[in-house]
């Protein structure tokens, strides 16, 4: 089918949404996204970009330049809080497979590069959607300052807390996993930290990897009521008296961190849908698989979601067709990844010291075959073919 003569409206403007609208750009669908900011510099801090992520933006022609912007990760290993190997992934079989490398990269950094190659008349922002309505074939949006847009299809990618999937599935609010995280990005000149790794100790974990430009990010998860006003108001000295018996440079890490430079929130995801496609209304990104980051795969699994949506898109008769298509090839993997990683981080913010020894001998000893065994069944498959007709 011809779908130049169609816009797809996108409300929300993060890895999704601009990722799809460079995309439908490469197939001749005139696309706008609709993001509720007025300035869109990539909140958050650092993320990885596994070998699926980038043979997804291989897909979409952008891993090239993307590459470039990226740190190359060459292992990503699983630490007690003495700093002893738990769990040393051999990313580098995944890697040979896809033939893509890892990497991690600033969520600023990518944003800049993903708006980079929309047109500014294409992005819309400071328009917060609140509902949409059927015109027939059509999807009309609101906007909480009163103005409206019609378009043939509806991607809704403003994640995880997003209005418009709530008014799709009622019961899809957020839901709480338990922990809080504090991130931030800061230099890496005295550190010179070399590896990503991440920590798991009784006080919490403590992950941190090296990024372009000399800079380290670095986040840490503590276990807490939802919205604990304690720890809303923790600074660096905080972290730094929680995590002190940690090893090396996590002491370091935390005392050169500026209290401005501190990012923190509650980890949340939604529990997995059993729909994403509704006619020609289709859930992208976290608003439709929010998932918790214990297994990497947010972004990851959002840019997979746009390489799926254009192969169905090349090939489908109908807007409806192709999102129906997208849906029984996405579905079980993402609720999958969904699923995976919020039982990884139940077991990995453990706190009882029984429990921990227990977990952290089992991980010592058992084949590597088995450590690697959810990774591989994430990542050993080729995402393209899952489900394709």
């Amino acid at each position: 089918m011809n779908f130049t003569d169609n816009t797809f409206i996108i409300i929300g403007g993060g890895i999704a949404g601009l990722c799809a609208a460079i995309g439908l750009q490469k197939l001749g669908i005139e696309a706008h996204v609709y993001e509720s900011v007025a300035e869109l510099k990539g909140i958050g801090a650092g993320f990885g970009l596994a070998a699926n992520a980038m043979q997804a933006l291989d897909h979409l022609g952008l891993k090239d330049e993307i590459s470039q912007i990226g740190h190359y990760l060459g292992s990503y290993n699983v630490l007690d809080q003495k700093g002893n190997i738990l769990v040393e992934p051999n990313t580098r079989s995944i890697s040979q497979k896809y033939k893509q490398d890892n990497f991690a990269i600033h969520r600023a950094d990518l944003h800049r590069f993903l708006l980079s190659k929309i047109p500014e008349s294409h992005v819309h922002l400071g328009k917060r959607a609140t509902s949409f309505e059927r015109l027939g074939e059509k999807v009309c949006i609101h906007f909480t300052d009163g103005s409206q847009v019609v378009g043939a299809a509806l991607l809704i990618a403003d994640g995880v807390h997003s209005l418009l999937r709530q008014q799709l599935i009622p019961a899809s609010s957020p839901r709480y996993s338990g922990y809080t995280c504090w991130r931030a990005t800061i230099d890496n000149s005295s550190i010179q930290l070399k590896k990503g790794t991440e920590t798991w100790g009784a006080k919490g974990r403590f992950g941190m990897t090296p990024l372009v430009g000399n800079r380290i990010y670095w986040y840490a998860c503590i276990n807490s009521t939802q919205q604990n006003p304690t720890l809303k108001n923790w600074t660096t000295a905080e972290l730094l008296d929680n995590f002190k018996e940690y090893h090396d440079p996590i002491p370091t890490i935390l005392s050169e961190t500026k209290d401005t430079e501190l990012i923190r929130n509650d980890i949340i995801d939604i529990a997995p849908l059993r729909q994403l496609a509704f006619d020609n209304i289709l859930l992208i990104g976290d608003a439709g698989h929010a998932t918790t980051p214990n297994l990497g795969q947010g972004a990851c699994q959002a840019i997979e979601d746009i390489a799926v949506l254009l192969d169905e898109l090349k090939t489908s008769t109908s807007i409806q067709q192709a999102f129906a298509r997208f849906e029984r090839r996405r579905l079980d993997r993402v609720n999958y990844i969904c699923n995976t990683s919020w039982q990884i981080g139940k077991v990995a913010q453990w706190q009882n010291p029984l429990l921990i020894g227990m977990r952290n001998f089992m991980m010592r000893i058992l084949p590597n075959s088995l450590k690697q065994q959810r990774l591989n069944k994430l990542l050993s498959v080729d995402f393209m073919q899952i489900n394709r007709n």
